[in-house]
């Protein structure tokens, strides 16, 4: 018995990846970076329970410490790694954002217990500029999706958190692709939306922590992450 629902477990992780990946394919799908590394087969999806419960938290963490090593290696341009949630189905954008945070701050404490530091070229207090998230001593930017996103571009059947390098993003701007990648991106998100995802911003401006959940939020706004106070004073 057990090994049948064991079976039947890994044939719906299967079919869950294989929506998300055909999701991502649409052509109205906005974010080409996500497209490109489609392309590339060089998205790492794994599949979790529940958004609301830490049940899969270490597993995660174990995932995403190894694929920040392999980036480390191996500086692959266009790699993002994703985990989908079985469920809630039917969180709003307030409980959606909520246990985001939750999960972040599980996978940053099992990271600060792993010994490993912050990345040095983003800040870890949550209400500066400069802020990004960091497992394995590589900076991330989180894009969180759920089915009840008032974004379009947002809105997928299951909870998703999507975890983009940041220095990837240093790289694009270097060799000068990331603007016109991210005029691509607001171009499709207008496209499909109407408006441009009033939270974007760039990078060094305001605190990217805004933009995680997809959720408009005002001034009055701020993060329920808590990084260790040493992760503060040493990030950049």
């Amino acid at each position: 018995m057990s090994a049948m629902l064991s079976s039947q477990y890994r044939t719906r992780e299967a079919l869950l990846r294989a929506r998300f990946l055909r999701w991502m394919k649409a052509p109205n799908f906005p974010c080409v970076g996500a497209k490109a590394a489609l392309g590339r087969n060089q998205i790492e999806v794994h599949v979790a329970r529940d958004l609301t419960s830490a049940w899969d938290d270490l597993r995660i963490y174990r995932h995403l410490r190894a694929f920040a090593a392999d980036y480390a290696r191996r500086k692959r341009l266009f790699s993002s790694f994703a985990v989908i949630f079985d469920g809630p189905h039917a969180l709003d954008e307030a409980a959606f954002e909520q246990h985001l945070w939750q999960r972040l701050q599980s996978l940053h404490d099992k990271d600060i217990w792993h010994g490993q530091t912050h990345d040095r070229s983003v800040s870890a207090d949550p209400a500066s500029p400069h802020f990004g998230m960091s497992f394995g001593g590589e900076a991330f930017f989180v894009v969180g999706l759920h089915p009840k996103s008032s974004r379009l571009a947002r809105r997928f059947e299951r909870p998703v958190l999507v975890f983009n390098l940041h220095d990837q993003f240093e790289r694009l701007r270097a060799d000068g692709r990331y603007q016109p990648m991210r005029k691509a991106i607001l171009d499709r998100d207008m496209a499909i939306s109407g408006s441009i995802n009033p939270m974007l911003a760039v990078h060094g401006t305001v605190s990217e922590a805004r933009q995680y959940s997809g959720r408009r939020v005002g001034d009055d706004w701020r993060c329920p992450f808590q990084p260790r106070r040493q992760d503060i004073s040493d990030a950049a």
